[in-house]
């Protein structure tokens, strides 16, 4: 009986989660000592600051601490949380990858994986065809983690470049190699991404990568190519 190495999961640590909360607890900290000062600036050069400033300014030394720390780590867990929204959880295993994200949660098998690769920040899982089965948005420092988990279980780790780099076109509207659905997705997918809609996004993406079209962004460009 052949063992193999135990599952793998990547996701974003909890450290560095903590690290934002702390790091906004301590900056709601420092904002308490700086408040008093920034305010009566902006009054001397301006002659008036925005009511919260004031309102922190005004409160006692040995309550503006304790209350803007607070405000500070609230923020930051916030931040933390968005963060770790944003980002999957991704489990590699000898026999299949699955990856938890924004879309839901996609069971891939081994065999079916030809290329897996970082392409900015993006985690590609692609088709021994060339149609990219998942492609995940990841943040950039997890890539060492994910290289070292897809490695460990054998997969074909393809690096940080796109091996079908080449192949991408950027998208123009109603232009030449497309019909007329992939250029209504392309342009529904760029409307929910100016939105800030990103399941609308990733559902137009979905849907193009049934008719065997890739897309990723640059920058605010789409780029295409057909698998």
């Amino acid at each position: 009986m052949v063992e193999h190495e135990p599952p793998v999961t990547v996701r974003l640590p909890e450290a560095w989660l903590w690290t934002v909360i702390l790091g906004g607890a301590a900056l709601g900290l420092g904002a308490a000592f700086a408040v008093g000062p920034l305010a009566d600036w902006m009054i001397g050069i301006f002659d008036g600051a925005p009511g919260p400033l004031r309102l922190a300014a005004a409160l006692p030394l040995v309550w503006a601490v304790p209350v803007l720390t607070l405000v500070g780590g609230v923020v930051g867990a916030w931040a933390a949380g968005a963060w770790r929204e944003e980002n999957p959880v991704i489990e590699v295993g000898a026999d299949s990858v699955v990856v938890h994200d924004a879309t839901g949660g996609r069971h891939v098998e081994r065999a079916r994986i030809a290329q897996v690769f970082t392409d900015g920040r993006e985690l590609v899982l692609r088709d021994t065809d060339g149609r990219d089965h998942v492609r995940t948005r990841v943040d950039s420092g997890l890539a060492g983690r994910l290289r070292s988990a897809f490695e460990r279980h054998g997969y074909p780790w393809r690096g940080t470049v796109d091996p079908y780099e080449a192949d991408y076109t950027a998208w123009v509207d109603k232009g030449p190699g497309l019909d007329e659905r992939a250029h209504a997705l392309l342009r529904m997918r760029q409307r929910a991404l100016a939105d800030d809609r990103t399941g609308a996004a990733d559902e137009a993406r979905e849907e193009l990568r049934a008719f065997g079209i890739s897309v990723r962004d640059r920058g605010k460009v789409q780029q295409y190519r057909k698998a």
